[in-house]
């Protein structure tokens, strides 16, 4: 499997701090990455690209997810930015390689990065995956697993359990993030894992960091790996590499939010993820449909 960071070393000689973090996702869960990225480096501006007209990606193809994914990206590339978090673990897992040979900046995406803390977080060798079908079924994550501990030199024995969990996006869009419904779903969904004593967790979508608590209160004695976190950490990491931090805080908005298709129930679902007002969003008309 591909790795899904492009190296600092690609950065061009003329970037400068200023210049903004570009994020993308399919639709809106990648706002929950927006909102740890604000929070560990808040000086940094960002540019979000939401491709809420097209969304799910979880249910096209590869080539399909490839080239929507180059065209959000090459929309934020048009912007500047100086890195590009791929907060969609769909689009992480078919379509970084496409990415990487367009984009002349760092590009980093959820699955690595998140695998990475899950295998030095084990202690058992006992990972959970809960992601939407198409993140399983594609089984990314245990292939970034197997590429990793190969790269190391290591032959540690892992046990690997993916399970899907599409409910969890439309109750954290809902705003059920405690409702006994979702807690009844989650039991349900996690009882697998429970039963195979696992010690790590990966929130294998940007979207269940909402449900964090009530993961949480089902498997108490897990730790929970939010991919998203796990990708700002490495976009903070190649920044720091490069020198190319944000000195101050911008005089501008904090995040400049782009979409391609503004339902009415955006900006409340939006503001909830980010957990602060979002301003406005501006509405883009891409090309392929």
């Amino acid at each position: 499997m591909k790795n899904d960071r492009k190296t600092a070393s690609n950065l061009s000689s003329s970037t400068i701090p200023s210049q903004a973090i570009g994020v993308f996702d399919s639709g809106v869960g990648g706002l929950t990455t927006v909102r740890k990225l604000v929070n560990m480096l808040p000086n940094e501006r960002v540019i979000y690209f939401g491709d809420t007209a097209r969304v799910p990606y979880g249910n096209k193809t590869a080539a399909t997810v490839s080239a929507y994914t180059c065209e959000c990206v090459e929309f934020l590339l048009e912007r500047e930015v100086k890195v590009v978090i791929i907060a969609c673990n769909t689009a992480s897992a078919l379509a970084m390689e496409a990415v990487q040979r367009i984009s002349p900046v760092p590009v980093v995406g959820v699955i690595t990065p998140a695998a990475e803390t899950a295998l030095r977080s084990s202690v058992t060798g006992r990972i959970g995956i809960i992601g939407t079908r198409a993140t399983v079924q594609s089984g990314a994550y245990q292939a970034a697993m197997s590429s990793i501990l190969q790269k190391q030199g290591l032959e540690r024995e892992i046990t690997v359990i993916a399970e899907a969990c599409p409910l969890f996006v439309p109750f954290a869009e809902e705003g059920w993030h405690y409702h006994p419904a979702t807690r009844l779903v989650a039991e349900e969904y996690l009882a697998p894992l429970k039963l195979a004593n696992i010690d790590t967790l990966i929130l294998g979508c940007t979207h269940y960091p909402m449900l964090t608590d009530v993961i949480q209160d089902v498997l108490p004695n897990v730790r929970l790996i939010n991919s998203g976190e796990e990708a700002v950490g490495v976009a903070d990491a190649i920044l720091h590499e490069q020198n190319i931090h944000a000195q101050e805080r911008s005089l501008h908005r904090i995040v400049d939010c782009y979409i391609s298709d503004k339902s009415t129930a955006f900006m409340s679902v939006a503001e909830r993820f980010l957990g602060f007002p979002l301003g406005m969003a501006q509405e883009v008309r891409l090309k392929k449909g």
